[in-house]
């Protein structure tokens, strides 16, 4: 004889394995697209621009200097040198037609942090922090994608590394110079306001 409680039980414990079936597949999706990198509405080719022709990430992200966002280039600065280079090709030839129709590309967001979390470029581009970093061999993709989980502890532990700096000796030549020296403060702070405002 089956008892009345185990039954429910049973059902419960099926419901549950079926939820986190579902969930994995979400998860193995999202997880599919870090490691793929989202398909874009034009294949834009960071190999290409910062790796082959070697084009600076502030020259493109010009926004990252001094704004919360690093920024997508705007289809002006696109067209500032497609309409002279590679104009032929199929992927440039979208970009001009999103120009000259004035229609906005409908870029993929690849990295997103919670509502929860303020994060600028900012400060992190005045402390010489390289954008590969974070974002890791751009230089090398063909289609960019997430590389680090950008989750609380992974940035904590850059902000608690030990800062290096120049410590000039005091000598009769200004210029004279100890090295790269670590100190024992913190590069970044690490209190929880800088960044959940």
């Amino acid at each position: 004889m089956r008892s009345r409680g185990g039954g429910g039980v049973g059902w419960l414990v099926i419901a549950a394995a079926l939820a986190v079936a579902a969930a994995g597949g979400r998860v193995g999706a999202q997880w599919a697209t870090q490691r793929d990198g989202p398909v874009q509405p034009v294949a834009y080719s960071h190999k290409v621009h910062a790796g082959d022709n070697q084009i600076p990430c502030l020259f493109c992200h010009a926004e990252a200097r001094r704004s919360p966002q690093a920024g997508i280039p705007s289809l002006q600065r696109c067209v500032g040198c497609h309409q002279i280079t590679a104009a032929g090709r199929p992927e440039v030839k979208k970009v001009l037609q999103a120009w000259a129709t004035k229609t906005p590309i409908a870029w993929v967001r690849v990295h997103d942090l919670p509502d929860f979390v303020y994060f600028s470029h900012a400060p992190h581009v005045r402390a010489e922090v390289t954008c590969q970093t974070c974002h890791g061999p751009v230089e090398t993709m063909e289609r960019v994608r997430q590389v680090a989980t950008l989750k609380m502890g992974w940035c904590l532990e850059c902000h608690r590394r030990p800062r290096v700096t120049t410590v000039r000796q005091a000598t009769a030549s200004p210029q004279a110079s100890a090295g790269p020296q670590a100190t024992t403060e913190p590069q970044a702070p690490t209190d929880c306001l800088a960044c959940h405002k």
